[in-house]
Protein backbone atom coordinates (compact mmCIF):
# COMPACT_ATOMS: atom_id res chain seq x y z
CA UNK A 1 0.00 0.00 0.00
CA UNK A 2 1.36 3.41 -0.93
CA UNK A 3 0.22 6.92 -0.22
CA UNK A 4 1.85 10.19 -1.15
CA UNK A 5 1.20 13.25 0.95
CA UNK A 6 -0.17 16.03 -1.18
CA UNK A 7 -1.65 13.53 -3.65
CA UNK A 8 -5.15 14.65 -4.65
CA UNK A 9 -7.38 11.64 -4.22
CA UNK A 10 -10.66 11.05 -5.95
CA UNK A 11 -13.80 10.13 -4.06
CA UNK A 12 -13.46 10.06 -0.27
CA UNK A 13 -15.49 7.86 2.06
CA UNK A 14 -16.47 9.42 5.37
CA UNK A 15 -17.74 7.06 8.04
CA UNK A 16 -19.39 8.47 11.14
CA UNK A 17 -20.04 6.35 14.20
CA UNK A 18 -22.83 8.53 15.59
CA UNK A 19 -25.95 9.91 13.84
CA UNK A 20 -25.21 13.37 15.27
CA UNK A 21 -21.79 13.36 13.57
CA UNK A 22 -23.28 12.33 10.24
CA UNK A 23 -25.99 14.99 10.46
CA UNK A 24 -23.44 17.70 11.23
CA UNK A 25 -21.64 16.72 8.03
CA UNK A 26 -24.81 16.57 5.93
CA UNK A 27 -25.81 20.02 7.14
CA UNK A 28 -22.80 21.56 5.37
CA UNK A 29 -22.85 19.44 2.19
CA UNK A 30 -24.46 21.61 -0.50
CA UNK A 31 -25.66 18.88 -2.87
CA UNK A 32 -25.97 15.61 -0.97
CA UNK A 33 -28.33 12.94 -2.27
CA UNK A 34 -29.14 9.66 -0.58
CA UNK A 35 -28.74 6.20 -2.08
CA UNK A 36 -29.90 3.07 -0.29
CA UNK A 37 -27.58 0.11 -0.73
CA UNK A 38 -27.21 -3.01 1.42
CA UNK A 39 -29.74 -1.66 3.89
CA UNK A 40 -27.70 1.50 4.44
CA UNK A 41 -28.10 5.13 3.46
CA UNK A 42 -25.08 6.50 1.60
CA UNK A 43 -25.02 10.27 1.10
CA UNK A 44 -23.24 11.24 -2.11
CA UNK A 45 -22.17 14.80 -2.78
CA UNK A 46 -19.39 17.34 -2.42
CA UNK A 47 -17.74 19.24 0.41
CA UNK A 48 -15.01 21.85 -0.03
CA UNK A 49 -14.75 20.87 -3.67
CA UNK A 50 -14.13 17.20 -2.90
CA UNK A 51 -16.37 14.33 -3.94
CA UNK A 52 -17.48 12.49 -0.81
CA UNK A 53 -19.70 9.61 0.24
CA UNK A 54 -20.86 9.84 3.86
CA UNK A 55 -22.45 7.01 5.83
CA UNK A 56 -23.05 5.70 9.32
CA UNK A 57 -20.66 2.88 10.10
CA UNK A 58 -23.25 1.00 12.18
CA UNK A 59 -22.22 -0.61 15.44
CA UNK A 60 -19.88 -3.58 15.71
CA UNK A 61 -17.13 -5.08 13.60
CA UNK A 62 -19.24 -7.00 11.08
CA UNK A 63 -21.56 -4.06 10.42
CA UNK A 64 -18.62 -1.67 10.03
CA UNK A 65 -16.82 -4.11 7.74
CA UNK A 66 -19.89 -4.36 5.50
CA UNK A 67 -20.19 -0.57 5.34
CA UNK A 68 -16.50 -0.22 4.51
CA UNK A 69 -16.71 -2.88 1.81
CA UNK A 70 -19.62 -1.06 0.16
CA UNK A 71 -17.71 2.23 0.18
CA UNK A 72 -14.76 0.55 -1.50
CA UNK A 73 -16.42 -1.86 -3.91
CA UNK A 74 -19.67 -0.08 -4.81
CA UNK A 75 -18.60 3.56 -4.55
CA UNK A 76 -14.92 3.17 -5.38
CA UNK A 77 -13.59 5.56 -2.75
CA UNK A 78 -9.84 6.16 -2.71
CA UNK A 79 -9.53 6.68 1.04
CA UNK A 80 -11.68 6.45 4.16
CA UNK A 81 -11.92 8.82 7.12
CA UNK A 82 -13.66 7.30 10.13
CA UNK A 83 -14.63 9.45 13.11
CA UNK A 84 -16.44 8.60 16.32
CA UNK A 85 -16.11 8.31 20.07
CA UNK A 86 -14.24 5.78 22.18
CA UNK A 87 -13.34 4.88 25.73
CA UNK A 88 -9.96 6.00 26.96
CA UNK A 89 -7.48 3.40 28.23
CA UNK A 90 -3.98 4.84 28.13
CA UNK A 91 -2.43 6.92 30.88
CA UNK A 92 -3.05 10.60 30.22
CA UNK A 93 -5.85 9.95 27.73
CA UNK A 94 -8.67 12.07 29.13
CA UNK A 95 -12.29 12.69 28.30
CA UNK A 96 -12.36 15.22 25.47
CA UNK A 97 -8.99 14.18 24.03
CA UNK A 98 -8.67 12.80 20.51
CA UNK A 99 -6.76 9.67 19.48
CA UNK A 100 -5.49 9.15 15.93
CA UNK A 101 -4.80 5.47 15.27
CA UNK A 102 -1.42 4.44 13.94
CA UNK A 103 -2.20 0.80 14.77
CA UNK A 104 -5.37 -1.22 15.35
CA UNK A 105 -6.01 -4.59 16.96
CA UNK A 106 -9.15 -6.70 17.40
CA UNK A 107 -8.98 -7.33 21.13
CA UNK A 108 -11.56 -10.11 20.94
CA UNK A 109 -9.82 -12.05 18.16
CA UNK A 110 -8.63 -15.32 19.68
CA UNK A 111 -8.23 -18.38 17.47
CA UNK A 112 -5.78 -20.05 19.83
CA UNK A 113 -4.31 -22.61 19.96
CA UNK A 114 -4.43 -22.65 16.16
CA UNK A 115 -3.07 -19.09 16.04
CA UNK A 116 -1.61 -16.76 18.65
CA UNK A 117 -4.11 -14.58 20.49
CA UNK A 118 -5.03 -11.43 18.51
CA UNK A 119 -3.50 -12.76 15.27
CA UNK A 120 -5.72 -12.41 12.19
CA UNK A 121 -5.89 -15.87 10.61
CA UNK A 122 -4.64 -15.77 7.03
CA UNK A 123 -2.82 -12.48 7.47
CA UNK A 124 -0.21 -13.60 9.98
CA UNK A 125 -0.35 -10.32 11.92
CA UNK A 126 -2.32 -9.01 14.87
CA UNK A 127 -1.79 -5.30 14.24
CA UNK A 128 -2.83 -3.35 11.17
CA UNK A 129 -1.56 0.16 10.48
CA UNK A 130 -2.60 2.87 8.03
CA UNK A 131 0.14 4.40 5.86
CA UNK A 132 2.58 6.27 8.09
CA UNK A 133 2.69 9.42 5.95
CA UNK A 134 -1.09 9.56 5.86
CA UNK A 135 -1.30 9.11 9.63
CA UNK A 136 1.22 11.90 10.19
CA UNK A 137 -0.79 14.25 7.98
CA UNK A 138 -4.00 13.37 9.80
CA UNK A 139 -2.45 13.79 13.26
CA UNK A 140 -0.94 17.15 12.34
CA UNK A 141 -4.26 18.34 10.93
CA UNK A 142 -6.18 17.25 14.03
CA UNK A 143 -3.63 18.96 16.26
CA UNK A 144 -4.00 22.17 14.28
CA UNK A 145 -7.81 22.05 14.37
CA UNK A 146 -7.85 21.50 18.15
CA UNK A 147 -4.99 23.80 19.07
CA UNK A 148 -5.64 26.32 21.87
CA UNK A 149 -5.39 29.14 19.36
CA UNK A 150 -7.97 27.55 17.05
CA UNK A 151 -10.37 26.86 19.91
CA UNK A 152 -9.98 30.39 21.25
CA UNK A 153 -10.65 31.95 17.86
CA UNK A 154 -14.13 30.50 17.61
CA UNK A 155 -14.74 29.71 13.98
CA UNK A 156 -15.78 26.13 13.30
CA UNK A 157 -15.60 25.28 17.02
CA UNK A 158 -17.32 28.39 18.33
CA UNK A 159 -20.14 26.30 19.80
CA UNK A 160 -17.82 24.10 21.86
CA UNK A 161 -17.87 25.19 25.51
CA UNK A 162 -15.47 22.90 27.36
CA UNK A 163 -15.72 24.68 30.69
CA UNK A 164 -19.44 23.96 30.92
CA UNK A 165 -18.60 20.25 30.88
CA UNK A 166 -15.61 20.64 33.22
CA UNK A 167 -13.26 19.63 30.42
CA UNK A 168 -9.79 20.98 29.79
CA UNK A 169 -8.24 21.74 26.41
CA UNK A 170 -8.06 18.59 24.28
CA UNK A 171 -4.82 16.74 23.74
CA UNK A 172 -4.15 14.83 20.53
CA UNK A 173 -2.66 11.36 20.90
CA UNK A 174 -1.33 8.96 18.28
CA UNK A 175 -1.16 5.24 18.94
CA UNK A 176 -2.97 1.94 19.27
CA UNK A 177 -6.76 1.73 19.18
CA UNK A 178 -8.34 -1.62 19.97
CA UNK A 179 -11.74 -2.85 18.79
CA UNK A 180 -14.14 -5.59 19.77
CA UNK A 181 -17.81 -6.54 19.78
CA UNK A 182 -18.21 -5.58 23.39
CA UNK A 183 -19.14 -2.28 25.04
CA UNK A 184 -16.45 -1.74 27.68
CA UNK A 185 -17.68 -0.06 30.86
CA UNK A 186 -16.08 -2.00 33.72
CA UNK A 187 -12.80 -1.21 35.44
CA UNK A 188 -11.84 -4.89 35.66
CA UNK A 189 -12.28 -5.34 31.92
CA UNK A 190 -10.16 -2.25 31.31
CA UNK A 191 -7.41 -3.69 33.48
CA UNK A 192 -7.52 -6.98 31.60
CA UNK A 193 -7.31 -5.21 28.25
CA UNK A 194 -4.41 -3.00 29.26
CA UNK A 195 -2.56 -5.96 30.71
CA UNK A 196 -2.95 -7.86 27.44
CA UNK A 197 -2.39 -4.80 25.20
CA UNK A 198 -0.44 -2.26 27.28
CA UNK A 199 0.05 0.15 24.37
CA UNK A 200 -3.69 0.61 23.85
CA UNK A 201 -4.85 4.23 24.13
CA UNK A 202 -8.55 3.74 23.38
CA UNK A 203 -11.17 1.03 22.91
CA UNK A 204 -14.18 1.00 20.60
CA UNK A 205 -16.20 -1.41 18.44
CA UNK A 206 -15.39 -0.82 14.76
CA UNK A 207 -12.00 0.65 13.86
CA UNK A 208 -9.96 -2.52 13.52
CA UNK A 209 -12.58 -4.04 11.24
CA UNK A 210 -12.43 -0.96 9.01
CA UNK A 211 -8.65 -1.32 9.03
CA UNK A 212 -8.80 -4.97 7.93
CA UNK A 213 -11.08 -4.25 4.97
CA UNK A 214 -8.97 -1.25 3.89
CA UNK A 215 -5.85 -3.40 4.23
CA UNK A 216 -7.37 -6.03 1.95
CA UNK A 217 -8.30 -3.40 -0.66
CA UNK A 218 -5.00 -1.51 -0.33
CA UNK A 219 -6.74 1.79 0.47
CA UNK A 220 -5.47 4.37 2.99
CA UNK A 221 -7.65 5.12 5.98
CA UNK A 222 -7.77 7.15 9.16
CA UNK A 223 -9.48 6.20 12.41
CA UNK A 224 -10.00 9.25 14.64
CA UNK A 225 -11.70 8.87 18.01
CA UNK A 226 -12.82 11.48 20.52
CA UNK A 227 -12.66 10.14 24.08
CA UNK A 228 -16.13 10.24 25.63
CA UNK A 229 -15.37 8.27 28.80
CA UNK A 230 -12.67 6.22 30.48
CA UNK A 231 -14.35 2.88 29.61
CA UNK A 232 -14.67 2.00 33.30
CA UNK A 233 -17.30 2.11 36.03
CA UNK A 234 -17.32 5.90 36.36
CA UNK A 235 -19.56 8.06 34.19
CA UNK A 236 -17.66 11.30 33.76
CA UNK A 237 -20.27 13.34 31.91
CA UNK A 238 -23.65 12.90 30.30
CA UNK A 239 -22.99 10.99 27.05
CA UNK A 240 -25.70 12.55 24.83
CA UNK A 241 -24.69 16.00 26.03
CA UNK A 242 -21.03 15.26 25.24
CA UNK A 243 -21.90 14.12 21.71
CA UNK A 244 -24.02 17.20 21.09
CA UNK A 245 -21.71 19.73 22.74
CA UNK A 246 -18.27 18.39 21.80
CA UNK A 247 -17.87 15.26 19.69
CA UNK A 248 -19.96 16.21 16.68
CA UNK A 249 -18.24 19.60 16.44
CA UNK A 250 -14.78 18.03 16.63
CA UNK A 251 -15.71 15.45 14.02
CA UNK A 252 -16.99 18.02 11.53
CA UNK A 253 -14.09 20.42 12.02
CA UNK A 254 -11.55 17.61 11.58
CA UNK A 255 -13.20 16.21 8.46
CA UNK A 256 -13.50 19.66 6.88
CA UNK A 257 -9.85 20.42 7.60
CA UNK A 258 -8.73 17.10 6.10
CA UNK A 259 -10.77 17.72 2.96
CA UNK A 260 -9.38 21.25 2.60
CA UNK A 261 -5.85 19.99 3.06
CA UNK A 262 -6.20 17.59 0.17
Amino acid sequence: MTFKTGHQTGRIGIMAAMPEELQALLDVMPDESVERVAGREFWVGHLHGREVVAVLSRIGKVAAATTTTMLLSHYGVDQIIFTGVAGGLGDGVRVGDVVVADALVQHDMDASPLFPRFELPGLGVSTLSPPAAFTTMVRDTVAQVLSPAALASGGALADVHLASLNLGLPQVHQGLIISGDQFINAAQTCRELTQALPAALAVEMEGAAVAQVCHDFGVPYAVIRTISDRADDDAHIDFPRFIHAVARHYSLAIVEALLQRG
